[in-house]
């Protein structure tokens, strides 16, 4: 959605909903030409085709002596070894009858020869070797072409590059090929309260650590963090960052979103003609999310508070971002667990709990992490995975079955899985 097609702002949605605005809005980016060596994980865009045979030539299977199988019917079979063939060197003559070729596993097979017979199957002196055991028409032998062959289609338009991939690549000859873009996405870190970490000192302000937990989850889903430092909390400072921000392709911001005095992200935004798409979702942690596009770039304005940003990450940003990079699959995968505790919550929002995962006599259990105070960090730290207890769930009783969303696997999905 182009901002001269702006959507009404929307509040209290549910993370669904939430999921479903911000998946709609985004859209993808363009397409680049990286070497093939560094395109491992990106998302190709463009048709990928051989315009080679691999292996070019009939080649030999193992280390041996090519020969002619009619010459081995009757073994022993003494033959006349007339050249030595290393892997990379073509013979330059035709074997005749009763003669044989020293070759190489990947050597091409010399012409006149029709199969390979093993090396521990002779007996080897001189110009001369025996073979102890007969060969069939073909054997050990590799054919032109058994791989791919010229117009064999290598990898269609949406594949994930993986290293099989970049082999295959190179080995047709391909030292470029056209992907997707990775997004450039800028950080701003609000808060008179923060400091770097090496500013630390006794007088009560905390670090970024927002800053530095972004800039991890952004390197690993692929994308290019740009951090531009802690902004006080000032409508003017704001709007300067804002517009820096303009030059990446995302911009994410941590704190500012509540309904607080000095929580001036919306009102900024909207003085710099950004189109609001939603603020609020009925969750826990993450409520106070805001969803804007600015000058047709998506803004994540994350709560504050670290649990929460990490956690509205994963909700909504990463998804966001594997969907601008045109990957198909972008969500974590969520699977079964028996929750090991009793878990009461108000109705009206859903709940992600922090929880580690143990197998115990055949069953999977789940354990929350301990506190889980949007504050403890130390709840994501030992987390496994997001125990998801639905909006108007209010009890859990210890042993029920609840979708935990896994946060270490990188199997992603097609659908949310909740």
């Amino acid at each position: 959605m182009r901002e001269s097609e702006p959507r009404a702002e929307r509040t209290q949605v549910s993370v669904a909903e939430a999921r479903d605005i911000i998946l709609g809005t985004v859209r993808q980016l363009v397409a680049e030409t990286v070497s093939t060596g560094a395109a491992q994980g990106r998302v190709l865009c463009e048709e990928v085709r051989s315009e080679r045979w691999i292996p070019p030539l009939d080649n030999s299977g193992m280390d041996g002596f090519a020969l002619r199988a009619e010459d081995t019917r009757e073994v022993p079979a003494e033959l006349r070894v007339v050249e030595d063939l290393p892997a990379g060197r073509r013979s330059e003559r035709k074997l005749a009858p009763g003669e044989a070729a020293r070759i190489m596993t990947g050597a091409a097979i010399p012409e006149g020869a029709d199969a390979v017979v093993m090396q521990e199957n002779t007996e080897y002196s001189g110009n001369r070797v025996v073979v102890r055991a007969s060969v069939e028409f073909g054997e050990n032998v590799r054919r032109a072409g058994s791989d791919v062959r010229q117009g064999t289609l290598i990898a269609s338009p949406g594949a994930v590059l993986t290293p099989a991939h970049i082999g295959m690549l190179a080995a047709i000859g391909r030292t470029t090929v056209q992907v997707t873009t990775r997004p450039r996405v800028a950080i701003l870190a609000t808060g008179d309260e923060l400091v770097e970490p090496d500013r630390l000192t006794d007088d009560g302000r905390i670090a970024s650590s927002n800053s530095y937990a972004l800039q991890a989850a952004l390197r690993g889903v692929g994308a290019e963090p740009v951090y531009l430092g802690i902004v006080p909390d000032e409508p003017a400072a704001l709007s300067e960052q804002f517009r820096r921000a303009l030059a990446c392709d995302v911009v994410i911001s941590t704190g500012g979103v509540s309904v607080g005095d000095r929580d001036w992200i919306k009102l900024v935004l909207g003085q710099l003609g950004g189109s609001m798409q939603l603020w609020r979702v009925r969750m826990r942690p993450g409520a106070p999310l805001v969803f804007a596009m600015l000058q047709d770039r998506p803004v994540f304005g994350l709560p504050g508070n670290p649990v929460s940003t990490l956690v509205t990450f994963e909700q909504f940003v990463r998804p966001a971002l594997l969907r601008m990079m045109r990957y198909e699959r972008v969500f974590r995968p969520v699977e079964s667990a028996l929750l090991a505790e009793d878990y009461n919550k108000p109705p009206g929002r859903t709940h992600f709990v922090r929880v580690m995962l143990q197998e115990r006599e055949g069953q999977r259990y789940a354990f929350p992490t301990g506190n889980q105070s949007s504050a403890i960090l130390l709840s994501m730290v030992r987390a496994d995975g997001l125990a998801i207890v639905p909006e108007e769930t209010t009890h859990v009783e210890a042993g029920t079955e609840v979708q935990v969303q896994l946060l270490a696997r990188d199997d992603l999905r097609t659908e949310p899985g909740f």
